[in-house]
Order: structure tokens, then sequence, then C-alpha cells
């Protein structure tokens, strides 16, 4: 039977999980608030009023706990010329077909580039959605701008999600394990991420 790994610690898992709750409901209240079309969500997200005012209040926790992840991980996120092989051979990482598919660390290459496009975007929705949020001190077109921004940048991070929550819980099994219950076994980490399976065993 083999070993379990610690993959990820508990403050790592606490941190991840709030980020996503304060995501899911600033995204999915931003959608009720950008249309019609979405506006059946705002019952089920706290009603009208409720939604206008906590929208944005998630959206700032959102992105202080997302600060204190980027705090935590961003060192281990830089990219190198595996991860640049890895990028180019993605494809055949998401159909199974590892062959020739350079080794991953601790993040391979796609969560690395998951994480730079959320970091990323985050930025983005914090200055913009200041902007919306205090319209009557905003300049006219900073105003403008960030109507047409703000979604755009929401569009790009929810795509980044969709893909992830894809690969975590269809292409990579024992993934959402690892961020739920915090380790992994041996053999898993020898398959999905063998340079960070020989540095945390020193094998």
């Amino acid at each position: 039977m083999d070993s379990r790994l610690e993959r990820f610690t508990v403050p790592e898992r606490v941190t991840h999980w709030l980020v996503a709750i304060c995501y899911v409901y600033a995204g999915l209240s931003g959608l009720a608030l950008w249309s019609r079309a979405m506006w059946w969500l705002a019952p089920v997200m706290g009603g009208g009023e409720n939604l206008r005012g906590w929208h944005p209040i998630a959206g700032v926790i959102f992105a202080l706990l997302l600060a204190m992840q980027f705090r935590r991980w961003a060192a281990q996120m830089k990219l190198d010329a595996d991860d640049r092989k890895w990028l180019a051979m993605s494809g055949r990482y998401a159909m199974h077909d590892e062959h020739g598919v350079p080794e991953s660390g601790r993040f391979n290459a796609g969560q690395k580039m998951l994480f730079w496009l959320q970091s990323t975007s985050a930025i983005v929705l914090f200055a913009t959605g200041a902007v919306l949020w205090f319209p009557e001190v905003m300049p006219r077109g900073l105003r403008l701008i960030s109507i047409l921004v703000h979604p755009l940048a929401a569009v790009a991070s929810m795509g980044g999600i969709i893909v992830h929550i894809y690969m975590t819980t269809v292409v990579v099994q024992g993934a959402l394990h690892a961020m739920t219950r915090g380790y992994v076994t041996e053999g898993w980490a020898k398959s999905h991420h063998a340079k960070w399976f020989r540095q945390v065993t020193r094998q």
C-alpha cells in the first residue's frame, strides 16, 4: 500500500476554500447584476438590494484572501524551461498521454498559468470594481472603461476556473482529494508531480 504525502497544509486548504466561496458568491452575484437573463440568481444570492451591497464586499474579501494565497505560493509559480515545454504539450496531458511531457514540480505549468490568470484578473476586477462602487467620485471616462473591462476580466477569470474544475474533477483523478483531505499517495505524486515527489522524499 502506498504511503501518503502531505500535498497541502491546513492553512493552504482553508485559504483555498474561503477564496472559492467568496469567488462563487462574487461571480454569481455579478452575473445577476450584469444581465437581466441572469437576474433569477438574485433571490438565491440574498435578494436585489442585498445583492448590490454584498457583491463588492465579497469581491474585496476575495481579493484579500487571494493576496494571502499569492504571498504563500507566488515563489512556487515561476515558469521554467520545462514548464514552457509542458504548455506546448498540454493537449497530450489533457488526453492522458503523458509520453514526452516534462515532469512537474509541486505545481504543473497549467496550474501556474491559472494562478497568474486569477491573480491578474483579481487586480483588474478590484480596480475596476472600486470605480463602479464609487461612481460619483470617478471621472466619466474611467467609469466607461470600467463598465467594459470589469465583465471582460470576470469572463476571463471564470473561463480559467471552469477549466480548473474540469481538470481537478475529470482529468486528474485525486487532485480534488488533495485539496479536501490534504494528502496524496506516493504513486499519485510520482505520476503527476514527479519532481515534487523526489524533492519531498529526497529520492
